[in-house]
């Protein structure tokens, strides 16, 4: 029979949904694999994968308030579901009644098989960083889990290391602390503030499923996970010596185009959702690929983001180059730019029906347009390396803009430029 591997997170009552997801399979005739506690997006991803399954699903709402629950579901090869997968999923939806079984029966008749998930997807990332490299570096680490099913999984690879790590809310609180689980800098006081008081080589962040990465700098700045694609792609050519293209979506910082160029690297650039990074990974040779919201996709692994891998790489980098995250920006950023990224959305009074009109413009605020990219939302790339992009929200009256210069305030500038903009559209 088929088999499907199940996983879930820290949230209010994932176990059980979990466990009820896991009796309507077996009770349709499909051998169920569950994780016997809750763990991260990636490591039920790996088990998908490694067992054999044809689908795996995770409950988890990832990055959402506290409120919010939800499925992720997984194809053979570990990667994202795509919407044809997901709307057949949809389409079935109360079609004839659910039939299920008694999970403790399930279980015994080995219909269900609760299973270790973590113990393999450990031995994995294990092998995948130099530990032996690692051990004996003295750097010290913070890392915020969020309250997040990352939970204590840094702390058990680094055992015996000589890395000071400190974990911040890396218990189980399914209200979040009345926050939530995303790794933005609204959402990081406690981390920001300790970065900024105390001597800490690197911070990074966990999302709920663990399954996207954060970063703060020594002193307390917010690195966006835009540089550490930037940071990781170099760290893997570098340091690692892989080879292939690095992936980043339209709306991905211009340092790295540089850094592809100087390189000498292909570079590939997606529309934003990191289905798109994923499918050049089961098809192209990639050293790595990114989101502009924290997602990175690494080679030789499954095609799917994993933050604590992430964050482990930004560390082995330290060791490698024997010096603090912050100085191997400032390295990285004199070489190929200091560029300022932010965003935006606008929420209209009805949905955006074209976006032709921006097409057409030729200069904003003094700087002439040279290229126009439309394939996803409108980019507008002007003459002095800066660029501003919108996207209409496909689901509700919501535009969102995206600007990137080389200071924060023409970064406002431009953003503040697009906000008219939304005004005539």
């Amino acid at each position: 029979p088929l088999r499907v591997a199940v996983g879930y997170d820290n949230r209010f009552l994932s176990k059980d949904f979990a466990r009820t997801t896991a009796t309507v399979l077996a009770a349709n005739g499909i051998d169920v694999v569950l994780s016997h506690e809750s763990l991260p997006t990636p490591a039920l991803s790996l088990a998908t994968r490694d067992l054999k399954c044809v689908a795996g699903i995770v409950i988890t709402a990832s990055h959402n308030p506290a409120e919010y629950n939800g499925f992720k579901i997984k194809t053979a090869e570990g990667g994202g579901a795509g919407k044809n997968i997901t709307d057949a999923v949809e389409g079935y939806l109360g079609l004839q009644p659910v039939v299920k079984l008694d999970f403790k029966k399930a279980v015994a008749d080995g219909k269900i098989k609760v299973v270790d998930l973590k113990k393999d997807y450990l031995k994995f990332i294990k092998g995948y960083v130099n530990l032996k490299k690692i051990k004996p570096a003295k750097f010290r680490v913070v890392q915020d889990v969020m309250h997040g099913s990352g939970g204590t999984l840094l702390a058990e690879v680094l055992k015996g290391a000589k890395i000071r790590l400190e974990l911040l809310r890396s218990d189980v609180n399914p209200g979040f602390g009345n926050s939530r689980p995303e790794p933005l800098p609204q959402y990081l006081g406690g981390l920001i503030a300790k970065m900024k008081k105390e001597k800490i080589d690197l911070g990074l962040v966990l999302d709920g499923d663990a399954d996207r990465i954060a970063a703060v700098l020594p002193g307390g700045e917010f690195l966006s996970p835009q540089k550490v694609l930037a940071l990781l792609a170099l760290h893997l050519h570098k340091n690692r010596g892989i080879k292939g293209g690095v992936v980043k979506t339209i709306c991905g910082t211009v340092m790295i185009d540089n850094m592809c160029r100087d390189m000498g690297i292909k570079l590939y650039e997606t529309p934003v959702g990191f289905k798109y990074i994923s499918d050049l990974m089961l098809n192209e040779q990639i050293i790595a690929g990114g989101e502009e919201a924290g997602g990175m996709g690494l080679p030789n692994y499954i095609p799917e983001r994993d933050g604590i891998l992430a964050g482990l790489l930004l560390l082995e980098m330290m060791v490698y180059e024997k010096k603090n995250m912050g100085k191997i920006l400032a390295e990285v950023e004199k070489k190929y730019g200091r560029y300022y990224y932010d965003k935006t959305s606008i929420n209209l009074r009805e949905k955006v029906k074209t976006l032709d009109p921006v097409k057409q413009i030729t200069s904003v605020l003094g700087k002439k347009v040279v290229c126009v990219k439309d394939y996803d939302g409108v980019k507008l790339e002007l003459e002095d390396s800066t660029w501003i992009m919108v996207r209409a929200s496909g689901t509700e009256p919501i535009l969102r803009a995206y600007a990137e210069s080389k200071s924060p305030k023409r970064t406002k500038e431009l953003l503040n430029y697009a906000l008219e903009l939304a005004k005539t559209l």
